[in-house]
């Protein structure tokens, strides 16, 4: 389904990683997208965005995906306080739990409204967190492109020392017959999505949009 600003039901993801990583495992999956996923460039834009997602005409379901980054609480807290500004106008409020779902949240309303922390709902991380457990676990690569930015000397590196699992898996990504980004590793079977965390994100997309199949 294309995307429109018409469409009722939305996910809201972060960035364009997130959006192709997203439309890929629904395509591995067989499964048809059957929402509009837009990306807000950050996660400040997205938090922001939430209240009048939520409030457009017209609107049924919300989906939320963003990173648990360094303090998953405090991401959750982020969260949960703009979806408290609603009010009971949508959902109620005694719905929302204090912490997320390790399965996905999904808050039931006259909107319904999902939020995945990456990469697990349980721990600090982001989007290349859950793409690390998908990387198959006898690949011969992985090992080699942990080591390739491990010898980087400290001076010479241009990435944060908390983005270090980035770099890895974008080395590793630079070795794939065709070098793109993690959607594309997930399209060109490059990327497991039978594992753990992949399923049960696809378990909660499935609850949380019921007519992708």
């Amino acid at each position: 389904m294309q995307d429109s600003d018409s469409q009722n039901q939305v996910l809201l993801v972060e960035g364009q990683d997130d959006k192709h990583v997203v439309r890929h495992i629904c395509a591995r999956k067989g499964l048809e997208q059957t929402f509009c996923i837009r990306e807000k460039n950050n996660y400040r834009e997205l938090l922001r965005s939430i209240p009048a997602e939520i409030k457009a005409p017209g609107r049924s379901v919300v989906g939320i995906v963003l990173d648990a980054d360094d303090d998953l609480n405090a991401r959750w807290n982020a969260v949960t306080h703009r979806l408290r500004e609603l009010g009971s106008a949508f959902f109620d409020q005694s719905d929302l739990p204090e912490t997320p779902e390790p399965t996905g949240t999904i808050i039931e309303g006259n909107c319904r409204i999902g939020i995945w922390l990456m990469p697990d709902n349980k721990s600090p991380g982001e989007l290349e967190d859950f793409i690390e457990k998908m990387i198959p676990s006898r690949d011969p690569v992985w090992p080699l492109s942990r080591d390739y930015i491990d010898s980087i000397p400290e001076g010479d590196r241009k990435f944060k020392q908390g983005k270090v699992l980035r770099a890895e898996i974008h080395a590793w990504l630079a070795t794939r017959k065709e070098p793109r980004k993690m959607g594309s590793a997930i399209g060109l079977n490059d990327l497991a999505i039978g594992v753990a965390n992949t399923t049960a994100f696809v378990s909660w997309l499935k609850e949380l949009y019921p007519e992708m199949g």
